[in-house]
């Protein structure tokens, strides 16, 4: 029976890298995202369509996924939004969408399908937390605390899940070319690449495997971490 994965945010960027490379593994993948993306599809990725700002429709859509995949294996929670202003200075709606696909979702999502897996005492859970959520941004504090959130989330989930047998990890991203990045514009892309010791700047892909890694047997040894993949950018 092939391994099942969940993955938000699939249609692009690093959640479409994700869903590429767990499919390749072998995995049969569910992506969901507002939008479906063709070429997944033509992969054999099959796709649910949701929008994770509507935390109150969380539940439903947890008992659709179960309905057409039957058990998940492995929880990949991707998707996100970024806002780049000063903090009082950020719209309401924006502020409440942030904190609704970036936490809540995270944490609502988990709740309506943990009991599967503590049913079958097997699951592994990645999220996408981000280098801000470490280190915190100016003019990205909401984005910050959403992302440390996260990686306090998992951290807690970890120690509590961990004696039923399910793994719970994150990985942080530094700055990665994606739609989320292009705004800040070459002339700052070019500066946070010489930044980097490695000297460049990451692709979806370069997160993809990091997930890939944790979500796997591979890394059966291994909860409550976060990987970071960040070039070397911050070392801590």
């Amino acid at each position: 029976m092939l391994k099942t994965a969940l993955v938000t945010g699939a249609s692009r960027g690093i959640g479409a890298a994700i869903a590429k490379q767990l499919t390749e593994e072998g995995y049969q993948v569910t992506g969901i995202s507002r939008t479906p993306s063709p070429e997944l599809q033509q992969l054999g990725v099959s796709f649910l369509s949701a929008d994770l700002a509507d935390t109150a429709a969380i539940p439903a859509l947890a008992e659709q996924i179960l309905a057409q995949m039957g058990q998940i294996d492995v929880l990949v929670h991707n998707a996100a939004c970024s806002v780049q202003n000063l903090f009082q200075c950020v719209p309401a709606e924006q502020v409440r969408r942030l904190y609704a696909v970036n936490l809540t979702a995270v944490v609502e999502l988990t709740r309506a399908l943990l009991p599967s897996m503590l049913s079958r005492h097997s699951g592994s859970i990645v999220a996408v937390s981000s280098m801000w959520g470490e280190t915190g941004a100016s003019c990205e504090v909401d984005y910050s605390v959403t992302k440390g959130a996260v990686l306090a989330f998992v951290r807690a989930l970890a120690k509590e899940v961990g004696p039923s047998g399910i793994r719970v990890n994150t990985v942080s991203p530094g700055t990665i070319l994606t739609d989320m990045t292009a705004p800040l514009g070459k002339e700052t892309l070019d500066a946070l690449a010489e930044e980097t010791p490695l000297e460049r700047l990451g692709t979806p892909e370069d997160v993809a495997q990091a997930v890939c890694f944790l979500a796997s047997p591979r890394a059966a040894y291994i909860t409550g971490q976060n990987l970071p993949v960040n070039g070397g950018f911050l070392c801590i």
